[in-house]
């Protein structure tokens, strides 16, 4: 894309300008307004008023998702389930996508275009097969069940991230390695997977995020409200006359932190690493 200069006519820059920052206020409104709603005393989802702070704010909302629900079980649930999901899946896609970036085997084309496929494959669609095979081996209301279904979504995806990235890495490293006798896995463990910095982060985080927010695969495998992950703790708060908005609200907002802070991180993370590979490359 272009980049504007000093030599872009005056409206072209005004136009430019006016549409970002009406995609970044159409962006922002929902989320200022779910932090308003949490602010308000009961359960006052509609109001006419535009204040983002309303005059009777409270933080009475809070303390109730804190202390009154089950909050700390659902956000140590989601823990437990998107770190494993997240370690296991960047294990499994670490490994299977160098050994299909280095060694040309029969079939590799073909398994590469299969993974692609299942990537096209609506989510609900896979919803069937997962809960009867998870049935079938007992792994129904179990933190592996879960694990495991989402463990086997997102490495495909993220295979094909980080076999695009051991591509563009010579093989003349490893191979400088090898003759002054490093094993291929002391090669891999030592010298390939610090490169990759980048696209592990990248992958690491799809993974992170895709078992972080799911809600209908959790929905039938986790029937207990005790294996309640967050997204099904907020369900839960739905009644069937009535649903508590203002906690829906603030539980909302502090779910969204961790995710946030994770993401700042990467991002300042991910530009070092970038820079670093650029060095060293």
């Amino acid at each position: 894309m272009k980049k504007l200069g000093h030599q872009d006519p005056l409206w072209v820059k005004i136009i430019i300008h006016t549409l970002l920052i009406t995609a970044c206020l159409v962006t922002i409104y929902p989320i200022l307004r779910i932090m308003t709603i949490s602010l308000r005393p009961g359960d006052r989802l509609m109001s006419t008023s535009l204040a983002l702070i309303p005059p009777d704010a409270t933080f009475s909302n809070y303390t109730a998702a804190l202390f009154e629900k089950d909050f700390f079980l659902w956000l140590w649930n989601s823990l437990v389930i998107t770190l494993a999901t997240a370690v296991i899946g960047l294990t499994l896609a670490s490994t299977s996508a160098y050994a299909i970036s280095r060694w040309k085997f029969p079939g590799r084309n073909a398994m590469l275009i299969f993974l692609l496929g299942t990537q096209m494959i609506p989510a609900a669609m896979l919803m069937v097969p997962l809960y009867l095979l998870a049935a079938k081996f007992g792994l129904i209301n179990t933190y592996r069940g879960l694990v495991i279904a989402y463990s086997v979504s997102a490495v495909p995806f993220s295979i094909w991230i980080l076999k695009g990235y051991y591509d563009s890495i010579p093989t003349t490293l490893e191979e400088a390695a090898m003759i002054d006798g490093a094993s291929r896995m002391y090669t891999f463990w030592r010298i390939i997977l610090p490169l990759t910095t980048p696209a592990l982060a990248i992958a690491f985080l799809f993974n992170f995020m895709n078992s972080w927010n799911e809600f209908m695969l959790a929905r039938i495998m986790l029937p207990k409200s005790g294996m309640f992950t967050w997204p099904l703790g907020l369900q839960s708060l739905q009644g069937q006359f009535t649903t508590q908005w203002g906690v829906y609200a603030a539980s909302s907002i502090m779910i969204s932190i961790p995710v946030v802070a994770l993401f700042l991180y990467s991002s300042k993370w991910l530009v070092n690493g970038l820079t670093a590979g650029s060095v060293k490359g």
